[in-house]
C-alpha cells in the first residue's frame, strides 16, 4: 500500500498528535513521517520520539519580525520528509497566506469550537458567555483566512450547568482525540465529505 506521508506541527504537549500517530497503522491510508515544533522544549517532541517518529523544530523566536524567514526554514525542514499532508495539532503560530498556498488542499487543522462560531482564541469562555447549549470542535482545511477553511468534520457535546472554560475544554479535548483521527483517515483516502460525530 502506498501510504500518504503526514507531517504534524505542534507547539505544546501534542495530545492530538499522539492520537493521530496512534491511529495511523494497519489499513490506515497514511503514516506519520515527522513531528515538527516551533520550540525545542515542546513536550510533544519527546512523546513523538518515544513512538518512533522523526522529530525536528524551528524555534520561532530568532525570527521575531520576520515571519517569511521562519516559514522558509519550516519549508526546508518539511521538504526533507516530503509529506503529502500537513496536520496542525496545537501549532500556535499564525501562518501567512504564502505558506498556506504551498500546501493548499493538503493542510488540516483542529479548532475547539463549532466553526464558523468562535474563530481564534478563548473559544470555551466565549461559548459559555454566549449561553450556548452545545459546543464542540471542528477539523477544517486551512486557508488564508483564520479558522475559515472548508469543514471536514465536527463533534458536538451538550454544555452542562456549572461548566467552566476548564471543564468544557477537557471534555472538548476528548472529542478532538476522536474526531481528528477519523477525519484524517477519510481525508488521506480522498474523502472530503464532512464527518459528523454525535
Amino acid at each position: 500500500m502506498n501510504h500518504k506521508r503526514v507531517a504534524i506541527l505542534i507547539s505544546g504537549g501534542g495530545s492530538n498528535m499522539v492520537e493521530l500517530v496512534k491511529s495511523m497503522h494497519g489499513d490506515h491510508p497514511a503514516r506519520a513521517v515527522l513531528v515538527l515544533a516551533n520550540s525545542a522544549d515542546a513536550g510533544g517532541l519527546k512523546r513523538a520520539r518515544a513512538m518512533g517518529i522523526a522529530t525536528d523544530f524551528v524555534d520561532h523566536r530568532p525570527f521575531k519580525g520576520d515571519r517569511a524567514a521562519f516559514e522558509a526554514r519550516l519549508c526546508d525542514v518539511l521538504q526533507q520528509s516530503a509529506p503529502d499532508i500537513l496536520c496542525l495539532a496545537g501549532f500556535m503560530r499564525i501562518l501567512t497566506p504564502e505558506f498556506i498556498a504551498k500546501w493548499q488542499g493538503r493542510m488540516l487543522n483542529i479548532h475547539p469550537s463549532l466553526l464558523p462560531k468562535y474563530r481564534g482564541l478563548n473559544t470555551h469562555k466565549r461559548a459559555l458567555e454566549a449561553g450556548d447549549s452545545e459546543h464542540g470542535c471542528t477539523v477544517h482545511e486551512v486557508t488564508g483566512a483564520l479558522d475559515d477553511g472548508p469543514v471536514l468534520g465536527q463533534a458536538r457535546l451538550r454544555v452542562r450547568a456549572g461548566d467552566t472554560p476548564d471543564t468544557l475544554s477537557a471534555r472538548v479535548l476528548k472529542l478532538e482525540h476522536q474526531l481528528y483521527p477519523a477525519v484524517l483517515k477519510r481525508f488521506a483516502a480522498g474523502d472530503k465529505t464532512p464527518a459528523l460525530l454525535p
